[in-house]
């Protein structure tokens, strides 16, 4: 069975990406790059680039939950539909969450997914 789930945890500076199906889970690290540009001084190319990053690593996905605090998914959910609408439609959810552990996070969007998969 290929992976084809992913839940993210992002913030403004790392996204741990992980990828399940029913019996196997993967998982990848993501940092953004902090260097000032004349252009940019504020960061905002730097956090173009990670966003950019970030929605490499979930393409070819069919469902995929993000988590993470507020300012953070308000930022990338824009990013996504500025710059990347082709992954709308595989990201289900955008949810506000704590600091999870890796398989609590992960059991938390199996339910997630098992829910939205009954409802679709």
């Amino acid at each position: 069975m290929a992976l084809v789930h992913a839940v993210v945890r992002l913030d403004h500076h790392s996204a741990d990406i992980i990828r399940f199906n029913a019996s196997l889970t993967r998982q990848a690290h993501l940092a953004a790059h902090r260097h000032n540009t004349a252009q940019h001084e504020s960061g905002v190319r730097d956090l173009h680039d990670y966003f950019s990053e970030v929605c490499d690593a979930l393409a070819g996905l069919d469902a995929i939950l993000i988590t993470g605090n507020r300012t953070s998914l308000s930022d990338f959910r824009h990013y996504v539909e500025k710059h990347r609408p082709n992954l709308i439609d595989a990201i289900i959810a955008y949810e506000t969450i704590d600091q999870p552990t890796d398989s609590q996070l992960v059991a938390r969007a199996r339910d997630y997914f098992d829910k939205y998969e009954r409802m679709a």
